[in-house]
Parts: C-alpha cells; sequence; structure tokens
C-alpha cells in the first residue's frame, strides 16, 4: 500500500506527544523487565510512527531528516529505551532499503516488519554455493527479542583476500539470543546478545559494506531515485542517533520543573528550592546546554535534507561527527545539572530523573556516540591527518 501523501512533522510529532504519557507510564515496567511493554510496541506502530524511513511503496513516510529527529527526540520524553529503540528499527528499516527490491518484498511485504542490527562487524562468513555460512555473535543489539529481522555488520571470508565487509540480513529466527542484558541505563531496550551459529545467508541479502559507506552504491532499483536514499549512510545514522540525547535532555528538564513547586532544600533556611539563586543558575546552565544541543542535533539533520543527492566531502562527514559528539556531551552536561539539584530524593525509582541520568550516561557511552572520539575524530582530519575510521 503506497502512501500518497506522508503525514506532516507537526502531525507525527502530535501522534508522540498523545503517547507520552502511554511510555512514561510503562517505563518502570519496561526496566524490571528489560524490553518494550507491549502495550508501547503497539502504540509506536498504530500511530504509524516505525514508518518513518519505510519505503513509500509499503505504506512508509520516507520523512525527511529533521522530521526523524524529532519525533525520536519528542519520544524520549516519554521514555529513552522507547526512543532508543525506535530509533534502531528507524535506521534498520533505511538500511534494508539498499537491498534489492526482491529482498525488500521479502522483508517488507508482510508488513510491520521491526528489523533490529549492529553496525559492528561481530560474524564472519565464509562463502559457500548460493551465499554465505556466518558464525559470531554480536553485543548490544538492540530489541532483537522484539524484532523479526536483524541488519548485521560482518566480515566475508575469502581465502587469500583480505576480509571483506559486508551488511547481511538475517531472520530472527534463524539466530539465538542470550539474555544478558542487565545494565544500569536503558534497560528496556533488550539490547541483548544475539549469536549465529552456521546460519546460511544467500547473496541476495548480503551486501558489501565500503561501496554502500562511501558511495551510496545499493541494490534497489525503485528506491533509486528516492530521496531518502540519496543520502550518505552514517551521516544520516548520526543525525537520527541525536534525537534520544536530546529528548532526555528534555526529559530531565520537564521532570525537573515538575517537581520544583514543591521542593525544599533541607538544612537550609530556604523553604522552596525556587527562591535559591543557586536553583536559579542551575535552571539556567541547564537550558543553555540543552539550546547548544539542539543546535547541533538540527544543523547535521538540516545539512542531511539540504544535501540529498549531493556528495559529502570528507569535512562534511567528520562535521557531522563533531555535531554528534557536542550534541551528546551538552546534552549529558544539562542532565547531570538537573539531576544534581534534584536533591536526594531523587534516588527513589519512582522519580523519573534518575531513570533519565542513567539512560543519558548509558547511551553516551556508545563507541560510534561517545563525544571524546568524535571530537578527535574531527580534530585530526582538521589537522591534516587522516580518519582513523572507515565509519564516515
Amino acid at each position: 500500500m503506497t502512501i500518497k501523501t506522508a503525514p506532516s512533522r507537526d502531525e507525527l510529532i502530535g501522534r508522540v506527544s498523545e503517547l507520552v504519557p502511554v511510555f512514561n507510564k510503562n517505563a518502570p515496567w519496561q526496566e524490571e523487565n528489560r524490553v518494550l511493554h507491549p502495550d508501547s510496541i503497539d502504540a509506536l506502530t498504530d500511530a504509524g510512527l516505525l514508518k518513518l524511513t519505510l519505503p513509500a511503496r509499503y505504506g512508509g513516510y520516507e520523512s525527511d531528516t529533521t522530521t526523524t529527529v524529532d519525533v525520536l527526540t519528542e519520544m524520549a520524553l516519554g521514555d529513552g529505551a522507547v526512543s532508543w529503540v525506535a530509533t534502531v528499527w528507524t535506521i534498520s528499516n533505511w538500511l534494508a532499503g539498499l537491498f534489492s527490491d526482491e529482498v525488500q518484498d521479502e522483508v517488507f511485504g508482510s508488513g510491520d516488519a521491526r528489523i533490529s542490527g549492529t553496525f559492528a562487524p561481530g560474524a564472519a562468513g565464509v562463502p559457500v554455493d548460493g551465499g554465505a555460512v556466518f558464525n559470531g555473535k554480536w553485543g548490544f543489539n538492540t530489541a532483537a527479542p522484539q524484532s523479526n529481522w536483524n541488519a548485521h555488520a560482518a566480515v566475508r571470508i575469502v581465502e587469500g583476500q583480505q576480509p571483506e565487509p559486508v551488511l547481511i540480513l538475517v531472520p530472527m529466527s534463524d539466530l539465538e539470543v542470550m539474555d544478558d542484558w542487565h545494565a544500569s541505563g536503558l534497560r528496556g531496550s533488550s539490547s541483548v546478545t544475539t549469536i549465529a551459529n552456521n546460519v546460511f545467508v544467500p547473496d541476495s541479502r548480503i551486501l558489501p559494506m565500503l561501496p554502500v559507506l562511501q558511495s551510496g552504491t545499493h541494490r534497489s532499483v525503485l528506491n533509486a531515485a528516492a530521496k531518502m536514499w540519496n543520502t550518505p549512510f552514517l551521516p544520516l545514522a548520526t543525525a537520527v542517533v541525536c534525537g534520544t540525547h536530546l529528548g532526555l535532555a528534555r526529559a530531565a528538564y520537564a521532570a525537573f520543573m515538575e517537581r520544583l513547586p514543591t521542593r525544599v532544600i533541607t538544612y537550609t533556611d530556604y523553604e522552596h528550592q525556587s527562591h535559591a539563586p543557586l536553583t536559579h543558575l542551575q535552571i539556567a546552565d541547564a537550558t543553555g546546554r540543552i539550546d547548544e544541543a539542539d543546535f547541533h542535533t538540527h544543523r547535521v539533520a538540516a545539512k542531511l535534507d539540504a544535501k540529498a543527492g549531493e556528495p559529502w566531502t570528507l569535512l562534511d562527514r567528520v562535521s557531522a561527527r563533531l555535531d554528534l559528539g557536542l550534541t551528546v556531551q551538552r546534552s549529558r552536561e544539562a542532565v547531570d545539572i538537573l539531576a544534581t539539584a534534584s536533591g536526594a530524593s531523587s534516588v527513589l525509582d519512582t522519580v523519573p530523573i534518575q531513570r533519565i541520568a542513567r539512560d543519558s550516561r548509558a547511551i553516551g557511552l556508545h563507541a560510534y556516540h561517545h563525544p571524546n572520539t568524535n571530537m578527535e575524530l574531527y580534530g585530526r582530519v582538521v589537522a591534516g591527518l587522516e580518519p582513523n575510521t572507515i565509519f564516515l
């Protein structure tokens, strides 16, 4: 079913806003059970919020990057784990759109496909007739138990040649799941480990990775002219993941301000925390950092929308990584300021800001998101050195 007119940005954000109380209500259950509540998934599905990067011929919206980022940011106001799971599913939908149209029919044809995946090559494949057999495992495989497909980075081993980085699409039913997600943050994301044990993947579901990263080469005929698939993959992913960080910072601000009118500062003569000059400074400081995170998030998103179909230089690519690093850093700083200002009572599991702070710290440690890594990468390229990664 082709969508002729996709919902507007405002309409999609409005749909998310209506669901924020649902995600907030489900957050404690999700933390305890280490997986999204079925009602959260149903809400995302029923509101069409998993169609942002789905090809239009399957009912998708092919939304621009700014819309996608804003929707995922709004989700984090309800729960960071919901936003992060939706982020992974959104990026993986886009990746599946790189494969042949026949493979896309296989993945998306039955409707409501949920594709998880990781981009760290955790398995190796040996070529056999018609494909390759893969063995290995991938950690941090977000929402794998609630997905029906996995998009994974791997390497294909050909005797006498350098290992070839590839992207593979695998049905979840072909993989084993280790229930090992016992984490301090994003507990509801179910970012478990998956294992490939002699898993055969046909050639049609194996895509060489370097052409995708370097030139945007893909196999889809029907997506060839689409603006969305004329956008470079990693800059797109870089922008999209900013949403959860920014949303968590905004969630921390909202949670802090909600409690502020009824709080005192114990062991002082301040009858209201809101009367303390320190509180005024903390609010202003956090607000400034959230605004900075918003700037970097939307700078990279707007650049992707403006440059669709145009070549990206090395400086463009490392600048996107810098925007991500600074979004993460400023968001995390804002959350820390507000969590610190929330006092001892905020450590109770009934107070949302403690969960928000743990989620912000957890996602900020993601190797691709880490501010130190991203700022170093930008600096070394501007200083005239070669980048020390292919993930650009």
